[in-house]
């Protein structure tokens, strides 16, 4: 078996570590004997989501924004909407889950046109919100943990979000809610160690890519989590033990 990842402008959209997530991808896939094939997708650069398996979308800054914006647009709307529709895996992060929405406006009022995949958009705050953040995902009885550092403030309408917060900010410090799911679609403000901290989400991911490309539900073999658990454990009970 093998697997195809898309990273989409690795050169432009990579801050806090987000590759990270690839490499996630990538180790436990291969740990299963998976074979694992990582294709870089620019400025300019085509994109064939019949191709892939995986795309992730990093985040940067605003000027970055600007540009991937206008080549989105030009280059690989329509790539994108049908790989969103066709309900491949696409984990998004922060700059990239914005641009996934209707339009994402800067603090300086100058509004980035989006994708208008997902029925979601930002506004621009002048406070970041930064910090450990912990949230529960309903759905699968899952915590997950992360580190989110963003000023945009996102509403996603009727989407589901990918968890409630129990720490941290969210998707706009207003309604509790972090991230997003549509259709295989994960959207987050989690950088760099969402996967890492969060190995259940990373298999999650594997298995519906592996289900799609070979329409067939395809058991991973437990891997030894010992330390990434202890990690995400740690986390939770330094929060538990602030607020007592």
């Amino acid at each position: 078996m093998e697997l195809n990842i898309c990273h989409l402008y690795p050169d432009l959209l990579n801050v806090y570590g987000d590759l990270g997530n690839i490499l996630i991808l990538k180790y436990r896939a291969e740990k299963r004997n998976i074979k694992v094939n990582i294709f870089d997708v620019s400025i300019n650069d085509d994109f064939n989501g019949d191709n892939m398996d995986i795309v992730f979308f990093g985040g940067g800054q605003d000027y970055e924004q600007s540009i991937v914006s206008e080549d989105l647009k030009n280059n690989k709307k329509e790539a994108l909407t049908k790989y969103v529709e066709d309900e491949k895996v696409l984990l998004a992060i922060c700059g990239g889950y914005q641009l996934l929405g209707n339009y994402y406006r800067a603090p300086n009022g100058d509004k980035l046109e989006g994708l208008h995949i997902l029925d979601i958009h930002t506004e621009g705050g002048d406070t970041r919100f930064i910090g450990n953040t912990i949230i529960y995902n309903e759905e699968f009885d899952e915590t997950y943990v992360g580190f989110e550092n963003h000023s945009g403030r996102t509403y996603i309408n009727n989407l589901k979000p990918l968890g409630k917060c129990i720490v941290g900010y969210g998707n706009n410090g207003e309604d509790y809610k972090e991230g997003c799911v549509y259709k295989n679609t994960y959207c987050t403000y989690f950088h760099g160690s969402l996967l890492s901290k969060n190995p259940e989400l990373a298999d999650r991911l594997l298995k519906i890519a592996l289900k799609k490309k070979y329409n067939k539900d395809i058991e991973l073999e437990p891997l030894d989590d010992t330390f990434e658990l202890k990690a995400k454990k740690h986390i939770i009970d330094t929060f538990k033990s602030n607020n007592k």
